[in-house]
């Protein structure tokens, strides 16, 4: 395999990885910073490790990195709507640690770990976009029509 392989791997690692911190860790603020810089920094180690080990250098590194906060971002969205909604935290984090699991099985699928990364980093702004506003029934209620 080329070093396009082993970075579309990282890619996808890194990614799993960031929905794994951003499902174990939970939808407050401070939870959701740490998620996201603690899939960052496990993605530059997963990226570093499978860079030493096939060829591949920066770029597996700069994919994991990537990989990494994309799945975070991507999953704390997923994870806060779940608990605004009424999810239970250890149901949401089961669910969100399987998915997880399917995208480092995906992960090691040709060109699979780009399109993981990047189908998360075209979902966050559609899951921002579809948050309801706060109070957007009392808004209605005082509407005369």
């Amino acid at each position: 395999m080329g070093s396009w392989y082993w970075i579309g791997v990282s890619a996808g690692l890194g990614t799993a990885v960031g929905v794994l911190l951003a499902g174990s860790l939970g939808a407050g603020r401070a939870q959701r910073i740490a998620a996201i810089l603690l899939a960052g920094a496990a993605g530059a180690g997963i990226g570093y490790a499978i860079g030493n080990w096939q060829s591949g250098g920066w770029g597996d590194r700069a994919a994991g990195i990537v990989g990494g906060i994309a799945g975070a971002l991507g999953a704390t969205e997923t994870v806060s709507g779940a608990l605004r909604r009424g999810g239970t935290r250890a149901g949401s984090a089961a669910l969100v640690g399987g998915a997880a699991l399917v995208l480092a099985v995906l992960a090691w699928i040709p060109v699979a770990g780009y399109l993981i990364a990047l189908a998360l980093l075209v979902l966050v702004p559609l899951l921002i976009r579809r948050r309801p506003e706060r109070y957007a029934g009392l808004r209605t209620l005082a509407r005369d029509e």
